[in-house]
């Protein structure tokens, strides 16, 4: 396949399923073995890092209003009833820190070996059937409807759960904050606004420590992995896929947010068990 129309198909890939429920992990593996590429290859794993950081772009830009609000009225919060400690700048950054810090420990026990199509098929089959009862359970019974009802409780218990995406590639970020979410009494539209913007620091972080892992990592010949082997049409590569993953991510991110509020996430979770089963299925076989 040529260059540029597979880096464009992968930014395609990576913009769709970054933000919703399904695994961009996952999915991008997928292509991996169904393009028969090799994503751990110093410039495909550098572009794979690269082109999540334009995913991440658009989150900034699309919330740019509601960023700037919660700046505008830090520490108080908009109703003068929060404090430096409770408000939802302060919650998100205490939930990406119950995120990061085990995560890094894990990460670094259990080793890389968890990168599998099986065990990506399992977590994309089994996130599905919790997500899928989640919704149903506690759709009805969330309480908090608003980012800035939120209690660190909730903040804590969503960060925490968030490890598990980093732990077990194919149970999606997205998927264990928003079912985490609903679990600890928020409505749709919060808890996918919050794993929104839960999403902007802890994936800021992580894509920027994997994409330098990627750079200063030496090959045989101690040569640094995705720098010698960068020349005009592998520039051109990672621009079509960043442009392509923000783009994409950007439409997607705003037409989830409408969607959500009305349908619920039930059709990501039958999506999931769907993919999962038939990933299970391919990778037993092989």
């Amino acid at each position: 396949m040529n260059t540029y129309l597979l880096a464009a198909l992968l930014g395609v890939v990576e913009g769709l399923t970054e933000f919703l429920p399904v695994s961009s992990t996952a999915h991008l593996r997928i292509c991996e073995a169904l393009l028969h590429i090799d994503l751990g290859d110093g410039y495909w794993k550098m572009f794979s890092i690269f082109i999540q950081l334009g995913a991440i772009l658009c989150l900034p830009i699309y919330f740019r209003k509601r960023i700037a609000e919660f700046f505008a009225t830090f520490p108080q919060g908009k109703n003068r009833n929060h404090t430096a400690l409770t408000h939802p700048l302060t919650l998100t950054f205490i939930a990406f820190l119950c995120t990061a810090i085990p995560a890094f420990l894990l990460t670094k026990v259990i080793g890389k070996h968890l990168e599998s199509l099986v065990i990506m098929g399992t977590a994309l089959l089994i996130g599905g059937i919790v997500m899928w009862i989640v919704d149903a359970v506690f759709a009805s019974k969330g309480k908090t409807d608003d980012m800035d009802k939120m209690s660190l409780g909730q903040a804590v218990w969503i960060g925490l759960c968030q490890v598990l995406s980093a732990v077990f590639p194919g149970t999606s970020r997205s998927m264990s904050t928003i079912a985490a979410g609903q679990l600890a009494g928020m409505t749709r539209a919060s808890a996918l606004e919050f794993s929104f913007f839960l999403s902007i620091p802890t994936m800021i972080v992580a894509t920027c420590y994997d994409l330098l892992k990627t750079l200063r990592h030496k090959d045989a010949a101690g040569a640094a992995l995705g720098v010698v082997q960068m020349d005009t049409q592998g520039w051109i590569a990672l621009a079509i896929g960043f442009v392509v993953s923000f783009v994409v991510a950007y439409a997607v991110v705003a037409w989830f947010m409408s969607y959500v509020r009305t349908r619920g996430f039930v059709p990501f979770a039958i999506y999931r068990i769907i993919v999962g089963g038939a990933v299970l299925f391919w990778a037993l076989k092989r």
